[in-house]
């Protein structure tokens, strides 16, 4: 092995929307795979930016089909990603496009974060891409990080209000996918805790962190996946990485990025050292 390659750092592939303010989606996974040392590649599915003058309303913009095509046979030929994170798809033809290169490329460890809708979306807005997600992506996934919403969707569930609730929605996810699960129940569920679940099929683990204020934070689920994807790519074991993930998404949400004109708060990945 040369020096050069010794030291050459591993790879990470997130197929993503962008979001313009830079506390989540695609911007807020590269920043998050740069800080854990992973070098991270990008993969454009929609451009979301808001409107100002109307609530910050979502406005999402899709990538054409073939320029998201192209870009996925450029990654996948330039690249042997130690791991690949999905973030948000934004529709059917963007599913679609997306299966077909990853069961060309099959990639070592597929993360899949399960993003259904922007917030302030209407959940009704989502529900053929819910269909189609649960449909052609879910199956491929190595590991899936639900929120509250998606966990209700991809478990059949009709109430997750407890910890008890979460580790159920977690082990059927599993049973129906596969997939190694973290469920999270963020500032969700009652209690002094931000609790998620882990559950691998084997192992059931309830990892907490004090909550940092009872508002979830822009950019938190998608950089928690992205985490998880950078240490599954720098070898880690789905526990160790889930682990590790919280550790740096719970830094990253007490380190905030607050005072702005927007109407949330946003992660700041630079808060995790």
């Amino acid at each position: 092995m040369t020096e050069t390659s010794a030291l050459s750092p591993a790879h990470a592939l997130t197929i993503a929307g962008s979001e313009v303010t830079g506390g989540a989606g695609a911007q807020a996974d590269l920043k998050t795979f740069q800080q854990l040392g992973v070098f991270g590649s990008l993969a454009l599915t929609v451009i979301v930016s808001f409107d100002p003058a109307n609530d910050w309303g979502h406005r999402v913009f899709p990538v054409p089909q073939d320029v998201l095509a192209e870009q996925l046979e450029t990654a996948f030929g330039a690249f042997d990603f130690g791991a690949v994170k999905i973030g948000m798809l934004g529709s059917p033809a963007a599913i679609e496009t997306t299966t077909t290169a990853l069961t060309a490329a099959r990639p070592k460890r597929l993360v899949l974060d399960p993003v259904l809708i922007c917030k302030g979306q209407e959940p009704g807005h989502a529900l053929d891409t819910d269909q189609a997600l649960k449909a052609q992506i879910l199956p491929l996934a190595d590991f899936v990080t639900p929120n509250h919403f998606e966990s209700l969707a991809l478990s059949g569930m009709e109430e997750i209000t407890t910890e008890e609730h979460l580790a159920e929605a977690a082990r059927r996810i599993y049973d129906a996918s596969g997939a190694v699960v973290l469920a999270k129940g963020g500032v969700r569920l009652a209690g002094e805790d931000a609790v998620d679940v882990f559950y691998d099929g084997e192992q059931l683990d309830v990892l907490r962190a004090p909550k940092v204020g009872n508002v979830p934070v822009s950019g938190a689920g998608c950089s928690l996946a992205a985490a998880i994807t950078a240490e599954l790519a720098k070898g880690a074991t789905p526990h160790e990485a889930a682990v590790r993930a919280k550790a740096f998404v719970t830094a990253g949400i007490r380190g905030r990025v607050t005072g702005t004109r927007l109407p949330f708060d946003s992660f700041w990945q630079g808060a995790a050292v």
